[in-house]
């Protein structure tokens, strides 16, 4: 059996973010906060620590700043338990 995993990742230009919290109340997964680190201007911007991003996209939707990119990794697994010889010859 093979089964496709999405995995994703989150960028934030933390020098652009204003720290709005829109991305933090959209996220599903809960993967995205504010900083408790300001950036240059001032602002405590969006972070991310990735874990459980399921690369919806809905934060950088809804980011006013466009701080925010999203990118996607489709990977492939395969399930060595569902994989079975077709020789029909016994390796023993």
């Amino acid at each position: 059996m093979v089964q496709k995993e999405l995995t994703a990742h989150i960028k934030i230009n933390s020098e652009r973010c204003k720290g709005c919290g829109l991305c933090v109340w959209v996220c599903p997964q809960k993967s995205i906060a504010i900083d408790k680190i300001s950036n240059n201007m001032g602002y405590f911007p969006a972070c991310t620590d990735d874990v459980g991003c399921t690369g919806c996209a809905m934060c950088a939707l809804i980011c006013p700043e466009a701080a925010i990119e999203v990118y996607r990794d489709n990977t492939t697994q395969t399930d060595t338990a569902s994989v079975t010889s077709t020789s029909g010859k016994d390796n023993a």
